[in-house]
């Protein structure tokens, strides 16, 4: 339980980093992943655990494209919306991703193989999104929060459920703290 409790802290101040659009995300968003292989692996969530792995590769990608997106004067990477090119990219790979991680999913010892799947597509997809700021990245987050926190309860993890619950408020409230950022306006 301590390593939930710490990755549950870690997580919090990783949801508030995102939140204010602040490059330290990426920091967090190394070492939560680190402690919450640990978590997932003992409750059975195999792709959960597999989902950190990406998050750890991720968090350096996004650091990385962060910093190279700064424009002339130091200002910050801006946010914006998904270009409509890529939503049919970004549904084909939720959609593979989906499929290929279920099906595996169901030739282990998983009790819920399409749940946790469902769960680890979408974030695959959120994450490459946060990656590249753009909006909409929190609505798959609003989708996988609420799914895994009650994932986490009917599994008993009951800090990440709570956690889990607490990133589903704040990415409601996220997404209209981007949008207006978006719009030009840093005051939330």
């Amino acid at each position: 339980m301590t390593a939930e409790i710490a990755g549950t802290l870690i997580g919090i101040a990783y949801l508030y980093w995102e939140y204010q659009a602040d490059r330290k995300v990426w920091l967090a968003g190394i070492a939560m992943p680190a402690i919450s292989l640990y978590v997932y692996w003992q409750a059975g969530l195999y792709a959960d655990f597999g989902i950190n792995v990406y998050y750890l590769l991720a968090a350096v990608y996004g650091m990385w494209v962060w910093a190279a997106g700064k424009q002339e004067g130091g200002q910050e990477m801006p946010i914006s919306r998904t270009p409509s090119r890529m939503w049919p990219w970004l549904l084909a790979s939720f959609m593979l991703s989906f499929a290929a991680i279920g099906l595996f999913l169901t030739h282990t010892d998983s009790t819920v193989p399409w749940w946790d799947a469902f769960t680890t597509a979408l974030s695959i997809v959120g994450m490459w999104m946060l990656a590249r700021k753009w909006l909409e990245q929190w609505i798959a987050w609003i989708l996988v929060d609420a799914v895994s926190s009650g994932l986490y309860v009917y599994k008993e993890i009951y800090f990440y459920a709570a956690l889990y619950a607490l990133y589903t408020v704040v990415a409601i409230f996220g997404y209209a703290k981007w949008k207006h950022m978006m719009n030009g306006s840093r005051r939330p």
